[in-house]
């Protein structure tokens, strides 16, 4: 056994007590008076209020701040198709986060089932129990039809975090390494490899960015998708088909600005590296190990800016950014789903913190300081600002958007009272 796996495993039993979440009450259960009140005769005077006024459970019970971390274990990061039962140390995972970034309480829920409008119907009916539901690690392209539907039929958000989580901090960084790069964002050609969800969805929020469509060329395991392909390939990937005369990634990312990979480890060489075009910008996000070692990616290019999905190099393009500050955000006013310019506007939060001067806290927490440039294009995850800058703009975005149930009246009285609610997290 190697020294990470038994640190890991030994972490996922820390002193005997398996797992990483528990359910904590958040009321006193000390005498007989406490316990008539959280259950019987009590309880019977909530369940009346609510079912007098559905809107009452948002302040008798937790649904408000409660959020479903669902999977059926189809597309374990980076590990593939392991099941749902293999899936929950990585859902409990998801728990930890929403809790220590955000304060969000979360159920995890692993699905037996492949079937994608079973998937759907579960979840549907699980709605009543939750505030919000992100779901995980579900393959592509089956994710694409489960998340569409459930945001259609369901009236409280659904986030697949897999697509949209990375594109969120993708276009962030991508804003950044553009600015620090000194290019045009909209005549800068993008090469992907990788087509699965991820990929999809970062590519999409690139256009809505402003990067023309036919900027973008996207590879996938059988190489470029062009026009050729069009019947042979999926509805998603059929969006983004070149008629430019390339079949391969090595001809793709030849004068590329911009590379992304959400693919495979070691697929990218120095050669294709130097053959793109000035300041070139590289994301190499398969983890764990990138599509091309950073270490070898900058030994072949000064100008290099890079990014990759590890902690232990610069710019890590980490969904922990997004999630539980998007959640939170969207909860708070009570959205009725997440939309693409909530989406955006915490990408543009993200990549604007990035821009302001670094706290000593958060310097002090990495042990080194940090300067917006090649090193620096995204926030830190244990920088304490980024819960009132993403969830800000995207419960405002949400208010001005018309979804809000309960929209913001006071921007700045909703960022201070996130600072104080989280300040138990950083004390």
């Amino acid at each position: 056994m190697d020294e990470l796996t038994k640190k890991a495993l030994d972490y996922h039993n820390l002193d005997g007590k398996a797992g990483k979440i528990e359910v904590v009450p958040s009321k006193p259960c000390k005498t007989a008076d406490d316990l008539s009140l959280a259950y019987t005769p009590g309880v019977a005077k909530a369940v009346l209020a609510i079912y007098e006024n559905e809107s009452d459970a948002y302040k008798y019970t937790s649904k408000g701040n409660l959020v479903g971390v669902i999977s059926n274990g189809t597309a374990i990061l980076g590990l593939g198709n392991k099941g749902p039962l293999a899936s929950k140390p990585v859902m409990e995972g998801k728990g930890v986060l929403f809790k220590r970034f955000a304060d969000i309480d979360v159920f995890d829920i692993e699905l037996n089932e492949t079937d994608p409008q079973k998937i759907i119907d579960i979840v549907k009916a699980l709605e009543p129990t939750f505030g919000g539901i992100n779901l995980e690690d579900i393959k592509a392209p089956e994710c694409f039809q489960i998340e569409q539907t459930l945001i259609k039929e369901c009236s409280i958000p659904v986030f697949h975090d897999d697509q949209h989580g990375t594109a969120i901090i993708t276009t962030a960084g991508l804003i950044n390494a553009v600015d620090v790069g000194g290019h045009d964002i909209k005549n800068i050609k993008i090469v992907f490899n990788g087509a699965g969800s991820a990929g999809i969805s970062c590519a999409k929020m690139l256009v809505a960015l402003g990067i023309p469509r036919d900027n973008i060329i996207m590879c996938d395991s059988k190489g470029v998708i062009t026009k050729k392909r069009i019947d042979s390939v999926t509805i998603e990937k059929r969006d983004f088909a070149t008629s430019e005369n390339v079949e391969t990634l090595e001809e793709a990312i030849k004068g590329a600005h911009v590379f992304i990979g959400l693919s495979v480890a070691d697929c990218v060489t120095p050669s294709m590296i130097k053959s793109m075009a000035k300041n070139p910008i590289v994301f190499a996000m398969s983890n764990p190990n990138p599509e091309i070692d950073y270490n070898i990616a900058v030994a072949s290019r000064d100008d290099l800016i890079m990014a990759t999905g590890r902690s232990d190099y610069p710019n890590q393009i980490n969904n922990v950014l997004g999630f539980p500050f998007i959640f939170r955000g969207a909860l708070d006013v009570k959205s009725r789903f997440i939309s693409e310019g909530m989406k955006m506007a915490a990408s543009k939060a993200l990549a604007s913190l990035a821009r302001e001067p670094i706290p000593t806290e958060v310097e002090k927490a990495y042990g080194k300081k940090f300067t917006y440039g090649k090193e620096y294009i995204v926030p830190k995850p244990f920088d304490p600002r980024v819960i009132e800058w993403v969830a800000g703009a995207v419960a405002q975005q949400a208010s001005e958007e018309g979804l809000a149930k309960e929209p913001l009246k006071d921007i700045n009285a909703y960022k201070e009272s996130l600072r104080k609610r989280m300040e138990k997290y950083w004390i």
